[in-house]
C-alpha cells in the first residue's frame, strides 16, 4: 500500500533529467501516493518527458501542472496547495533518490514522532560522488536544531520529509527570495518543531551540483541571506537562549563565505568590498535587533491564479 506521502517536484527546462528523477521515485521500496510535478514555464520538452513517465510509475499517481515561470518557490507552493498527503517529500528534477529513501525517512519520523526529518547525501559533480555529512552538523546541537541551522544551512530540500500541516502553518516558501528559499522555510518549520527534527546518517540522495555559473551568484546570495537574517532575528528573540552573539556570528558567516567565494574566483576587489561592508552590516543588525519581530507572510495565500493541470495519471 502506498505511503501517505505527496512528492513535490518543480521543473524548469528539465527535459534531460526529469525522467531519471521520476524513475527514482517509482523505484522506492515504499512508494508515495502521488507525485506532483509543476512545470515552471519550460521551453524545452519537460512536459513531454513527464507525460512519457505516466505508465512507468509503479502505481504512483502522477499529476502535472503548468504555469508561467515564477521560480521554484512558487512552483513548490502550487504543488503543496493541491497535495493530499499527510507528509510532503521534495525532489528536485535533476536529483535522484536511492531506493530506501522514503522507507527510512518514514521509519525515522514515525519512531521519533518527528515533524520533519532529513538525511545525508552524495554530492555528484564532474569529479564524481562525495559524501555530504549533514548529520554531523545536526549532532552539534540536536536539542536545538533551529540555532544550528540559523548559523549555517545543512538541510538539502531533496532529503526532507515534513508534515504538510507544519508547512501550511508557516505559509510555505517565500517566492520573492531568489536564493535560499528552502533554507528560510526550514528555519520557519524548525522554530516550531523544536526537538522534533532529526538528520539521520543514511546517504539516500544523489544531489547534482550546479554548474559554477549558477552557484557563483555571490552578491545575490548575500542579499537573500541578509534578508533572511533580518526576518529570523525576531524569531530568535522569542526562543530560549542568546540572541546578540548568534545574530552577529551569522552576519560574519554570510560575509566570510562571500569573501571566500570571491577569492576563489580571483575577484580581489569584490572580496575586499565584502570585508569593508561587514562592520556596516553588523551595525545595521545591532540597530534592527530591538525592533525585530520575526513576522512571516502566508505565501500560500498569495498564490497566483491556478496553474493549468495537464493530466492526472491515477494509480
Amino acid at each position: 500500500m502506498p505511503a501517505d506521502v505527496s512528492v513535490i517536484m518543480p521543473a524548469c527546462n528539465a527535459g534531460r533529467t526529469v525522467g531519471r528523477a521520476l524513475a527514482s521515485i517509482a523505484a522506492q521500496t515504499v512508494t508515495p501516493k502521488e507525485v506532483i510535478v509543476v512545470d515552471d514555464g519550460s521551453d524545452d520538452d519537460t512536459v513531454e518527458r513527464v507525460a512519457a513517465m505516466a505508465g512507468c510509475m509503479n502505481g504512483v499517481s502522477l499529476r502535472l501542472f503548468r504555469q508561467a515561470n515564477m521560480g521554484a518557490g512558487a512552483a513548490r507552493n502550487r504543488a503543496i496547495s493541491v497535495a493530499t498527503g499527510h507528509w510532503l517529500a521534495f525532489l528536485d528534477s535533476d536529483d535522484q533518490w536511492l531506493p530506501a529513501k522514503l522507507e527510512r525517512s518514514l521509519a525515522v519520523s514515525e519512531a521519533g514522532d518527528l515533524i520533519m526529518s532529513s538525511h545525508n547525501l552524495f554530492n555528484v559533480g564532474p569529479a564524481g560522488e562525495a559524501l555530504n555529512d549533514s548529520r554531523a552538523r545536526w549532532l552539534r546541537n540536536p536539542d536545538d536544531p533551529y540555532r544550528t541551522l540559523f548559523l549555517r544551512g545543512f538541510i538539502s530540500s531533496s532529503t526532507v520529509l515534513v508534515r504538510r500541516d507544519a508547512v501550511l502553518a508557516v505559509g510555505g516558501f517565500d517566492p520573492h527570495l531568489r536564493s535560499a528559499q528552502d533554507y528560510e522555510l526550514w528555519l520557519a518549520v524548525l522554530a516550531r518543531a523544536g526537538r522534533r527534527f532529526e538528520t539521520f546518517a543514511d546517504p539516500l540522495l544523489r544531489y547534482t551540483l550546479a554548474p559554477e555559473g549558477i552557484t557563483s551568484r555571490i552578491d545575490r546570495k548575500v542579499a537573500c541571506s541578509l534578508a533572511i537574517l533580518r526576518r529570523h532575528m525576531g524569531v530568535l528573540k522569542r526562543l530560549p537562549g542568546p540572541v546578540l552573539i548568534p545574530v552577529l556570528l551569522r552576519c560574519l558567516i554570510i560575509h566570510y563565505e562571500a569573501v571566500q567565494g570571491h577569492r576563489a574566483r580571483g575577484e580581489t576587489l569584490a572580496a575586499l568590498g565584502q570585508l569593508l561592508l561587514l562592520p556596516l552590516r553588523m551595525t545595521e543588525m545591532l540597530l534592527r535587533l530591538p525592533f525585530a519581530t520575526g513576522g512571516r507572510p502566508d505565501f500560500l495565500a498569495q498564490l497566483a491564479p491556478e496553474a493549468e493541470e495537464i493530466f492526472l495519471c491515477a494509480a
